[in-house]
């Protein structure tokens, strides 16, 4: 690769599917299906690119085979960027900005020398494209493409590496030609479990995005199934998006918008309208929704620096009450984002005088229990026992956050460890009913664990036992037929002839 590659992120990804809309166990098949489906495609195009490689130069320069049959793709039409189709891809949607695409390429300098190729390194390459990762010539290029295009592009030098080239394969103002083929392509994942994706259909202005509490305005239209049900525009705080009943999944994407644009959002149900779905807009249980949202304006909130700490503190009693209102609603993804704005806002800080220091503790230790509680709801265990420490980082002896890490380490079946957290509960509140009850709980499931374990492991040692008893009487039947054998020789001797000495 060369040291200023036209691609700088060596990772891959799978097909732009309806893969999406479908959880990580169908997610991971798919995976193991776009794999084969890309060695099968990878044998196809290598022959079809290795005819570019080798191919020998013929009478015609690429300056003149492009001047007659090449098409100008660049937006200011000079010529920056001229493409070729050799091979047409499926009629449909092309890359938009942010995609993630996964290529295949050769580059040539127009003396015809290869220098470089993602063959040499025997996987696709994958870039967002409209996001600068690239030469230009290739945000531009790829996004006129479709799924299982072959093209070739000219790019000129301020398309390509410049006045400075890419030392030492690319010399400086070089005009270069690349064989590209688009494999596959799919939306910007927002969120770590991909039940955002985003594709952008309009670029927008600058740099900066609204945060967490910025006032934005937006126009939103929403479709199920292909059905339009919501065509608005409407204003609403960042984290707060559940009070003008826009879904979660819009909310959490503002953070990733600029002034300006316009993009496309696929939502699972958890950002959507969840189990409940809504009636308002005939949406059932669990639906996956499309939504079209343009960022029009935004005024961004106080940044925590921006605040001096008695500023953070009558915010944070604000945002409790909020994210108390969320919880009592049941709306937990909501409430954990006020929960963690306290977070966020006082971890660091320290104050100034006893009475400070006890105000920032007591906020951050109702915002780790609340926290622990609204994961607990959402049956994500593991971020409840996380919190549950950090309560009792600040009090050892909190009988609310042993109580709940016992029941998350209950459901995760940590009996055992459940079982030393809800005894705590008793050595600090010894008339505490329901860890009592827990206790009970706690010890029938280690004992049925353990009868599981005996009934498994004398399974287990009953099937060794009969395993060397029938190698053993194999073994047994092999000796006494070896023996037999030796015996039968024995008196079987063969008879000597007459005429012998």
């Amino acid at each position: 690769m060369l040291h200023s590659p036209p691609v700088r992120l060596p990772e891959v990804t799978c097909g732009y599917t309806e893969k999406q809309r479908r959880g990580p166990g169908e997610r991971r098949e798919e995976e193991k299906y776009f794999a084969f489906y890309i060695k099968g495609t990878r044998a196809c195009v290598r022959a079809e690119m290795a005819t570019f490689e080798n191919e020998p130069s013929t009478s015609q320069s690429p300056i003149a085979l492009f001047s007659s049959q090449g098409i100008d793709i660049t937006p200011d039409k000079d010529r920056g960027v001229c493409k070729i189709v050799k091979q047409h891809g499926t009629e449909g949607e092309r890359p938009m900005i942010g995609d993630k695409v996964y290529v295949h390429y050769t580059g040539k300098l127009l003396n015809g020398k290869k220098f470089d190729s993602s063959f040499d390194r025997k996987e696709p390459f994958v870039f967002n494209v409209g996001k600068g990762q690239v030469i230009k010539a290739w945000d531009i290029g790829v996004c006129s493409m479709q799924k299982g295009e072959v093209c070739l592009l000219l790019c000129k030098p301020e398309y390509a590496y410049g006045c400075a080239g890419s030392p030492p394969k690319v010399p400086p103002n070089s005009t270069l030609l690349f064989e590209v083929e688009l494999l596959s392509f799919r939306g910007e994942e927002l969120t770590e479990d991909g039940g955002i994706l985003r594709r952008i259909k309009v670029k927008g202005e600058g740099y900066n995005n609204p945060n967490e509490g910025a006032t934005v305005n937006v126009h939103l239209e929403g479709r199920c199934g292909g059905r339009l049900f919501e065509a608005r525009d409407t204003t609403f705080v960042v984290g707060e998006s559940e009070d003008k009943g826009v879904p979660l999944g819009v909310d959490r994407a503002m953070e990733k918008m600029q002034k300006g644009e316009c993009c496309l959002l696929y939502l699972k149900p958890k950002y959507g309208y969840g189990k409940e779905g809504k009636t308002e807009y005939d949406i059932g249980p669990n639906a996956e929704l499309l939504y079209e949202v343009t960022l029009k304006d935004f005024e961004k909130a106080k940044e925590p620096w921006e605040m001096d700490l008695n500023e953070k503190l009558e915010k944070a009693v604000l945002v409790k009450q909020k994210g108390t209102q969320y919880f009592k609603s049941g709306r937990y993804y909501h409430a954990v984002i006020q929960y963690q704005r306290i977070v966020s806002w006082l971890e660091m800080e320290c104050g100034i005088g006893k009475e400070q220091q006890q105000a920032i503790q007591a906020l951050l230790l109702v915002a780790h229990l609340n926290l622990a509680l609204c994961y607990l709801r959402l049956r994500e265990y593991s971020q409840t026992v996380e919190n549950c420490n950090k309560v009792m980082e600040l009090d050892s002896e909190n009988e609310k956050a042993l109580y709940r890490r016992g029941e998350a380490r209950l459901l995760r079946n940590e009996f055992t460890l459940a079982l030393v957290d809800f005894r705590q509960v008793l050595q600090v509140n010894p008339s505490n009913r329901a860890a009592r009850c827990q206790i009970a709980v706690c010890q029938r499931k280690i004992r049925e664990h353990n009868e599981r374990d005996k009934k498994i492991y004398a399974n287990m040692f009953q099937r060794f036992a009969e395993h060397d008893a029938k190698v053993g009487r194999l073994k047994r039947n092999k000796e006494e037929s070896g023996l037999l054998d030796q015996n039968n020789k024995a008196v079987k001797k063969p008879r000597r002839s007459q005429d012998g000495p």
